[in-house]
């Protein structure tokens, strides 16, 4: 447990840190195999062109409004009834939708699915750093998330293989039959003791979320937690589901395709990841790590755009570097956790990774109004410099957490 006096590192590779990781893992190889599959599967249903992006845009913004929804909904249960049960919940939902998605027959039932897939893939992450975070010691716990969100996004990187090697509703079905067989796992792994503790304490409000509305502190504590994550989901959202398109517009010599730059910039984020958790953890300071991070984003992004001409090998060495660059989600997701107490945490930890993935609707939607304004490039830059600067911004408000005490809870007036 988190108070006992011996850390040692072999406890992040407990039973609760590595189910959570792989729980995570299933989590991003459906969460990104839409825009892998996003081209084959729309011109499955006859869609050509233009319509490729349209139609694009309104399924991801259908899972992303999901998982909307599911991050209040599983944040909200997470802080009620428990890590677990929310671990349990989520995977079962989104196992079941992306199986039903491998059968759909209309454009109209594939946004309905999308929808309650991304309701249920909401809980996922949230829950799994929740746990981690309480269950080890304060000077490992950056270790465990690490590990997490490390093996977690290699998903992406099966996603693509499957992808590559079966058709589209396979690769459907295959997301779904992993989460079912994690759910199996689940049944072995104990509930946070931080949770127990104030379970039974009926006058402890839990799982609040108006709570995080009627302080003025405390609504600013959980916004900026929200936007120092924008730019991550800025660079998948946009440069990358969207890099074919983007490849045309820089005159890439070759065909460029989204399943290998989401492949790439998701191995990026995998030694991202690692990287920025080694280095929050050396720094002793989960900001500064933030802060090296957004400042190699800016870079990846501005190589992205100057690489005109350029073969698709340097297209998807430069999605790496995106991937990598934005490779501080998991330090993102333990400072927003690490910023509320016990009674909040799990809501705060499950909203606020999928408000940001959520933030993709607006960010997409002023892309594609920018887009029409400036083109392509020039919509894309706009969007991303807002996105950057609210990171800068928000990451200099927040308070810096690495040797904080989590065990306590928020008092509500």
């Amino acid at each position: 447990m988190q108070d006992s006096s011996h850390a040692s590192i072999r406890d992040v590779f407990s039973l609760p840190v590595i189910v959570a990781a792989l729980g995570y893992f299933v989590d991003i190889y459906d969460l990104v195999l839409f825009s892998i599959v996003r081209v084959p599967s729309l011109k499955a249903f006859g869609l050509q062109g233009q319509e490729l992006i349209d139609y694009g845009v309104y399924l991801l913004n259908m899972q992303m409004i999901g998982m909307l929804v599911g991050g209040v909904l599983w944040g909200w249960l997470g802080d009620v009834k428990g890590r677990l049960k929310i671990m349990f919940g989520s995977i079962l939902i989104y196992s079941l939708a992306n199986i039903a998605n491998g059968f759909a027959g209309s454009l109209e039932a594939y946004a309905v699915l999308r929808f309650i897939a991304g309701v249920g893939l909401a809980g996922e992450l949230g829950a799994g750093i929740t746990l981690v975070s309480e269950i080890l010691h304060t000077k490992i716990r950056g270790y465990g998330t690490m590990l997490v969100a490390s093996i977690g996004v290699t998903g992406a990187i099966l996603a693509n293989a499957v992808a590559t090697h079966y058709d589209w509703r396979t690769a459907f079905f295959i997301g779904g039959a992993l989460g079912l067989v994690l759910l199996v796992a689940r049944f072995k792994v104990s509930e946070s003791g931080m949770f127990q503790k104030i379970e039974s304490k009926a006058a402890v409000s839990k799982g609040n979320l108006l709570a995080l509305f009627t302080s003025r502190e405390r609504f600013f504590r959980y916004l900026n937690s929200i936007l120092i994550g924008v730019p991550i989901w800025f660079v998948v959202g946009v440069l990358i589901t969207f890099s074919p398109e983007f490849a045309t517009a820089l005159g890439i010599k070759g065909t460029i395709s989204a399943g290998n730059a989401v492949m790439f910039c998701y191995l990026g984020l995998v030694f991202g990841d690692l990287s920025s958790g080694l280095l929050s953890q050396v720094l002793q300071s989960r900001k500064k790590a933030v802060l090296v991070f957004l400042v190699l984003n800016i870079i990846s992004i501005a190589v992205y755009f100057m690489q005109r001409g350029a073969t698709p090998t340097a297209f998807y060495w430069v999605s790496f570097a995106l991937g990598f660059s934005g490779g501080y989600w998991a330090i993102f997701v333990t400072v927003a956790a690490e910023q509320f107490g016990t009674n909040l945490r799990a809501t705060v930890a499950t909203t606020v990774p999928n408000l940001v993935r959520g933030m993709v609707v607006p960010i997409t939607m002023l892309f594609q109004f920018t887009r029409g304004q400036f083109g392509l490039e020039g919509g894309a830059i706009i969007v991303g410099v807002i996105c950057m600067v609210a990171a800068f911004v928000s990451l200099a408000a927040l308070e810096e957490t690495f040797h904080k005490d989590l065990d306590y809870f928020e008092e509500f007036m």
